[in-house]
Formats: structure tokens, sequence, C-alpha cells
């Protein structure tokens, strides 16, 4: 039933007496919040409808600031001792990305999280920590720090990881960290997150990831159970320094993309030539709906939100939002130019 006329006044009222952008999405979240009593939910579903939204809003406020500076989110074992080969590797990336202008996203714990978050150093870093009876204390690098973020919910938590980062670092981990890295491949298989590279890390010539590489081979692609495109999805490595340029190619011209009504829009730092649309015309014209092709764009009406984009360059397409490993593959050719 849909809300009166005079209900839906006060809430307009109120929502313009407070001003600010995105006043409609106000006006919605008062609306669901009113439709909740409506519906008689029970106080446990409304409990875990506001817990969050006010652990979202909270995470939006502190990221705020840093929207504008790319981030590492790095997974890995909160068990994992300083002494080993995988902390150690863990605190050199830490520090290597950091020089490289990114700032890191770790889950606030010790073992790989703290190891990342003492190379990135404490003005570098962020923490998600997530309040658990055992194992999860914040880690001194990130203690009392404001970037230091408290969820109760793993799912709002780990929406926060994806949602925040402009890339995905895995070292070896247990269960939460499988969880993660096959949650933010699935996010990128169904085209739910942005692309963005996902890096699995070894110890140096270790081979805990090489090993669940050959799993994902043997049983996922040859039973059929994924397709050889989502391959390009992640790369295992076991050195730092290229984990850390897979990331800087990465963002080397492509920016970032948007969809515009039916087009998929790649924003490139580089003037797209004739040469590079010819190129991507002939290798991905099976990934393009209703015969369309690869143009050049400028900035279109739908992105006036977003001034700060306006001196990039653009290659719309119409995307069939199917084929993200051919997707991917086709950043890392905008790359090559």
């Amino acid at each position: 039933m849909p809300l009166s006329s005079q209900d839906q006044q006060l809430i307009h009222s109120l929502v313009q007496n407070h001003g600010g952008e995105n006043a409609d999405l106000a006006e919605d979240i008062i609306e669901i919040a009113l439709r909740l009593l409506d519906d008689k939910a029970d106080r446990l579903d409304s409990k875990v409808i506001t817990q969050t939204l006010r652990e979202l809003r909270y995470a939006s406020k502190i990221f705020t600031p840093y929207r504008g500076q790319r981030k590492v989110t790095v997974f890995g074992s909160a068990r994992t001792r300083p002494e080993t080969p995988e902390y150690q590797q863990a605190v050199a990336f830490g520090k290597a990305i950091v020089e490289r202008g990114y700032m890191v996203i770790t889950g606030g714990g010790e073992g790989i999280m703290g190891a990342a978050q003492r190379g990135a150093g404490r003005d570098k870093s962020f923490g998600l920590n997530i309040r658990l009876p055992f194992e999860q204390a914040p880690n001194e690098e990130i203690i009392g720090d404001r970037k230091l973020i408290n969820f109760k919910y793993f799912f709002t938590r780990k929406l926060c990881f994806i949602k925040e980062s402009d890339a995905i670092v895995l070292f070896p981990g247990g269960f939460g960290t499988h969880d993660e890295g096959f949650e933010a491949l699935t996010l990128m298989q169904t085209g739910k997150s942005q692309p963005k590279p996902l890096l699995f890390v070894d110890r140096p010539r270790g081979n805990y990831w090489k090993t669940w590489w050959r799993f994902v081979e043997d049983q996922l692609l040859d039973e059929a159970l994924i397709s050889k495109e989502d391959l390009a999805l992640f790369k295992v490595v076991d050195d730092v320094k290229e984990a850390c340029d897979e990331i800087e190619q990465f963002y080397s011209n492509y920016h970032s993309s948007r969809y515009v009504k039916d087009a998929l829009v790649l924003r490139v730092k580089h003037p797209v030539t004739d040469s590079l649309l010819r190129t991507l015309n002939a290798r991905f014209a099976g990934i393009c709906v209703n015969g369309g092709q690869f143009r050049a764009s400028g900035p279109l009406p739908e992105e006036e939100n977003e001034p700060e984009l306006k001196d990039l360059h653009r290659i719309a397409f119409p995307f069939n939002r199917t084929n993200f490993g051919r997707l991917r593959s086709v950043i890392d050719v905008l790359n090559q130019h």
C-alpha cells in the first residue's frame, strides 16, 4: 500500500529542511523505514536493517574524504606469524604500493592484515574490523585511528572491501581468505563489481596459490563450470614488484567505467586512436550486442555529476553484460596503447 500524500509531503519537507545532494534517495530511505512499520516486520529483521544502514553510512563518512585516492584491499590470514615469508611479503607489499601512491585497506587484525598495514603506515591505512569473540582485535598499527571501522556483519564489511578498493590482493589464508577471494571473483565474473586487478600472492617460489590455481583449472575449468575467459579475471604471482606493476599497469590508460543507458563507457587517459578502435572492433565484436561497435565519445550528459572526469577520453560500446573476462582483456588492450 503506497504512503498517503500527506506522509509523502511530510517526508519531502523534512528532507528539504536538511538540504544536500541525493535528497530523493534520502526520501526513499525514510519511506522504507515507514513501510517496515506498515509491514509489521519483526524486531530482529528491523534491527538487521537498521544496523546495516548504520554501518554503511558510517563507512561512507570515513571513506568520502579519501575517494580521490586509489586503494588496495589486502586479504590474508590473521594467524600468520611475523617470522614467516608470507608476513614479510605483506610488509613489503604494503610499503611498495604506498610508494606508488595507493592506500591500503585490510581487515584491521593481526597476521597478514597487520603486516600490510605496518608496511603501508598508519596514515595510509584503513582497517575494517569485524567484532568476533576471538582472533580479531585491531592491530597496533591501526588501533585508535579514525580510519578503523568496526562492523557487526560480515556482509557489510565485505561490501566495503570491494566497493572502496581499486585492486584486491590476497596472501595465503584460511576459510575467510578463500571466501573473500571467491566472492571477489564472483562479483567480477557477474559484473557486480567494477573491473579491477585481482592478485593472489604466494611466498617467493611458494605454491599455496599455485596449488589453488591448479584446482581451478583442473576442476572448475575442465568440468566446464567456468569459462576459459574467466581466468583473465585474476593472476597468481610470487613477487611483490610484479604485483605492484600489475596494479599500476591496469590504470596506466584505463581510468574507470560506467553504464549510460545501453552503453558501457570506458574512460581512458590517452586519446582514442582509429587504430585502437579498429583493433577493438576486430578482436572483441562478439561482446557487442545488436551489431554495435566500439566508438570514441566525449563526456555524456549523464556524467555531468562527475565534473572531475570531464577531461578523460571515452570509448562507448553496447556491451552484452555477460563476458566480463573478455572485458578485462579489452582493458588490457587499452593499456597497451
